[in-house]
């Protein structure tokens, strides 16, 4: 257990309201496990771990690593440090980030890159017999989703926490969509998780990045604005939008 429980009390209460309120595991599953490198996602596999042992759910879990052929050894870093956690983790060497940021593709390159990740994810799942994937999106992603579809894309919608895909053959499950990012921060310090530098070069220049500036002025100024953001999303009246 961890020595901070404030942090991991409020963390794994968010997590199993997640899993809770939308039926997220069951007995018998066997789930596939985004593990990118970042903090999101080794707290994602940490929890699922950590709860196997206490809970009459019983399911398995799969750690996924798609390489995106940037290069400087964060695979290795992925897998030596999955290892010592007990995990052997399924490593994708691909070249999706390369041809995403290719002089064909300069427009929107982490628009492909995604796509393609993420259908190799599911090719993966798929080869493992899994029926879930479970992906480390927290409350922050879903928020700034919801804005980045509104400004570009002229929608309203965002990720789901649960979304069965294929004619229910596999279900993107995201236990973490009710966790604070400030709060898997600390927990990810807490627990001296291997955090892995992104190599992509569009880094920080994303339209992503852009929202999330715009949303961390926003939300500083009035600590409610971000919860009543992510309730909006769960609130919506049809009869008063056009």
């Amino acid at each position: 257990m961890p020595k901070h429980r404030n942090t991991y009390k409020a963390l794994n209460q968010a997590f199993g309201k997640a899993l809770h309120t939308y039926d997220m595991i069951r007995d018998g599953d066997r789930i596939a496990v985004g593990l990118s490198g970042g903090k999101d996602s080794w707290a994602l596999l940490w929890l699922l771990a950590e709860r196997l042992p206490r809970v009459p759910v019983k399911y398995e879990i799969h750690p996924i690593h798609v390489d995106l052929g940037f290069g400087g050894g964060q695979s290795a870093i992925i897998e030596e440090n999955a290892r010592r956690m007990g995990w052997e983790v399924r490593l994708e060497h691909t070249d999706f980030g390369l041809v995403a940021h290719s002089p064909e593709n300069r427009e929107n390159p982490c628009f492909l890159c995604a796509r393609k990740r993420r259908q190799r994810m599911f090719e993966v799942a798929g080869q493992l017999g899994c029926n879930k994937l479970a992906l480390g999106h927290n409350k922050d992603d879903l928020i700034e989703t919801l804005f980045l579809n509104i400004f570009y894309a002229g929608k309203m919608s965002t990720m789901l926490p649960s979304q069965p895909l294929f004619e229910g053959r596999l279900t993107v499950i995201r236990p973490l969509a009710f966790a604070d990012e400030t709060l898997l921060q600390r927990f990810a310090a807490q627990m001296d998780f291997p955090v892995v530098e992104n190599p992509c070069p569009s880094a920080g220049r994303t339209r992503r990045a852009e929202i999330k500036e715009m949303l961390k002025g926003i939300c500083g100024r009035n600590k409610k604005i971000k919860g009543n953001i992510f309730r909006a999303m769960r609130h919506v009246k049809k009869e008063y939008l056009p």
